[in-house]
This record gives C-alpha cells, sequence and structure tokens, in this order.
C-alpha cells in the first residue's frame, strides 16, 4: 500500500520534511479493523511529532503519522462485534501505532465510531480527535453536568481552533453553560460567534477582558493554547471551588498553590490515554463518537471544516503542516483521498 511518512525530523519546507513510499498492507488481528481510508485530517499533534519524534536520527524505516480520518472496514479481527465490513467509519487512532497518513489502517474497534451520515468523508474525518477531547475535558475531566451546571460560565482560551471549535459547541448545546471564549482576529471573532459562544475577547490582555466583559470570576476554565502562558490568569480568574483544566502540557511546572486558598481543582485531558494504557472504560471513545455522530446527523453540531486538500501524497501533507504551522488556522483542514 501506497503511505506517506519521515525518517528525520525536518522543517516542512524541507524537501524530504515528508517522503513516499511503498509499505505491506496490515491484516487486523483481535479487536482489530482494516479500513481503507478515504479522508483524513490533519492536527497539531501531527507537526509536533513530526518535528520531534527523529531528531538527530534517521529511522530505519518511515515513519507515519495521523490521527483524524474516515473510511471503510474491509477486514476485521476475531474479536470485533461492533463493526462488520463495509460499515463506514471515523476515527482518531491509537497515538503509540502507524497513523493514517496512508491508505490503509488497522484500528482497535473501541476507538471507532459510525461516520455521520450526514457528513462528507473530508469533513467527518475533521471532527474525531477534537470533538472526542472536547467531550472528554468537559464531560470526564471537569465533569460538567446539564443539570447542576445549567448557566455556569465557561472561559475556552482557543476558541476558534479545532477543538475550541467544538468545545464552543458542546457547552452550548449540550450543557446550556454562559461560554467565554478568546480571540483576536475579525474572522475568529466571528468564528467563535458562529460556533455559539455568549460573549468573545482577546486573550492578549485577558483578565481585563473577561473583568470588562463583567465576569469577576468564571465556574470554568479550558486551555488549548499554553497552560505556562495563561497559568497565572487562570489561577486569578477561577472561581473558588472551579475547575480549571487543560490539553497543552508545561514546559515548566504548573505553581498549583495558586489555586489553594480557592479549592479550585485542576485536571490535565490527553485523548490518548484510554487507548495508550488499554483502560477499561476505553470503549466509552466507540460510545463518544456515535453520540457525535448522531448529534452531527441531527444538526445540533455542526462541522467545523474549514480548508480541504487533495489526495494522498508528501504535497498535500506538507501544505496542510504549513498551515497548521502558521498558527492561523480557523477549525479544522483535511485531506481527501
Amino acid at each position: 500500500m501506497k503511505a506517506v511518512g519521515f525518517k528525520t525530523s525536518l522543517p516542512i519546507s524541507d524537501p524530504n520534511s515528508f517522503i513516499e513510499f511503498e509499505t505491506e498492507k496490515p491484516s487486523p488481528v483481535g479487536h482489530e479493523l482494516l479500513i481503507k481510508i478515504k479522508a483524513i485530517a490533519v492536527n497539531p499533534v501531527d507537526f509536533k511529532i513530526r518535528q520531534n519524534a527523529a531528531k538527530d536520527t534517521i529511522l530505519e524505516q518511515p515513519k507515519i503519522i495521523g490521527w483524524d480520518a474516515t473510511g471503510v472496514v474491509k477486514a476485521v479481527g476475531e474479536n470485533v462485534t461492533l463493526f462488520k465490513v463495509g460499515d463506514e467509519v471515523y476515527y482518531a487512532g491509537d497515538i503509540t501505532k502507524p497513523g493514517c497518513n496512508a491508505e490503509f489502517q488497522v484500528v482497535d474497534e473501541r476507538i471507532v465510531g459510525k461516520k455521520p451520515k450526514s457528513l462528507s468523508d473530508q469533513a467527518a474525518a475533521a471532527i474525531p480527535l477534537t470533538a472526542l477531547t472536547a467531550w472528554e475535558i468537559l464531560f470526564d475531566r471537569i465533569r460538567i453536568s446539564a443539570e447542576k451546571d445549567k448557566g455556569k460560565t465557561l472561559l475556552i482560551i482557543g476558541g476558534a481552533g479545532g477543538v475550541g471549535s467544538i468545545a464552543i459547541q458542546l457547552a452550548k448545546k449540550i450543557t446550556n453553560l454562559k461560554v467565554i471564549a478568546t480571540a483576536s482576529r475579525p474572522e475568529t471573532i466571528e468564528w467563535c460567534k458562529q460556533m455559539g459562544a455568549d460573549v468573545v475577547v482577546n486573550h492578549k490582555n485577558l483578565l481585563e477582558e473577561v473583568r470588562n466583559a463583567g465576569f469577576q470570576f468564571v465556574d470554568f476554565i479550558v486551555d488549548f493554547v499554553d497552560t505556562n502562558s495563561y497559568w497565572d490568569v487562570m489561577a486569578e480568574l477561577i472561581k473558588p471551588q472551579g475547575h480549571i483544566a487543560s490539553i497543552t502540557g508545561s514546559a515548566t511546572p504548573v505553581a498549583l498553590n495558586k489555586l489553594k486558598t480557592k479549592s479550585a481543582s485542576f485536571s490535565w485531558e490527553f485523548m490518548y490515554t484510554r487507548s495508550t494504557f488499554q483502560t477499561e472504560d476505553m470503549i466509552e471513545q466507540h460510545q463518544i463518537l456515535n453520540k457525535v455522530a448522531d448529534l452531527l446527523d441531527e444538526g445540533i453540531l455542526v462541522n467545523t471544516l474549514t480548508q480541504t486538500f487533495q489526495g494522498l501524497s508528501a504535497e498535500s501533507l506538507k501544505q496542510a503542516h504549513q498551515q497548521l504551522e502558521s498558527g492561523t488556522t480557523i477549525g479544522k483542514l483535511a485531506i481527501k483521498y
């Protein structure tokens, strides 16, 4: 099968930052599905791994990345019960295994969902990673409840990105929170409003912007940009007994003692925890993806795709990575095979 990968970490401008090659088509075992891929999406995790996975080394075999795809089930492992050959599916995969920048991929059925019927292949491919991340951070980490938390305030740092775009929708449509999102350019401000944000504030002067918008404190904060850069502001803005959660990691330790007097909570969200550690509730991602597919098909959620590139090639992946690395992307990018 054809695949696109890299043998060493290079700037995206380098001709060899991605290379096309032929490799053996994988065979499914156990709970695995063999999927013929029809479209993929590209996320910041892709370029971060490309930049760091093979620094100062040359891999024997090219590394295949990519963690958002839609396709058709072509074969199943002996323990598969959730899908059959011919089913159309979408998924974000497993970061510890070869990715979706290839013609075929094997993926555990417990982290795969039914493809939304109302979406094109490329629009569906743009959903899984961001929807799983947003769903888990809101409902599994912070444990927001539509009943007990109705009307409470949520600050989303990074509202116009892929995860922020879905998080705004989930918070408004599923829980009816009051959503404050950050954005700074006219087009990103407008995008956040389209997604459903009640208030949009400029992240460049976040504390003053939120206070000027009429909020002394907020009940919940989710960070999709940079934990370290916003830590002091988040600690100041979080309501006593509130909850902060982040997906971005931290280059230096965060000062958790800043939350002590407020008895505030902090959580990390890493969407690949369940698949990496084969947790007992790994099938929860299958259930989440199916719920999200229904919400999309019912028109409650809208897709977040804004740009599509064509074809499985080194060139299309370079173009997508270059756009993501610019830091100006709104919503999601996809590649239609």
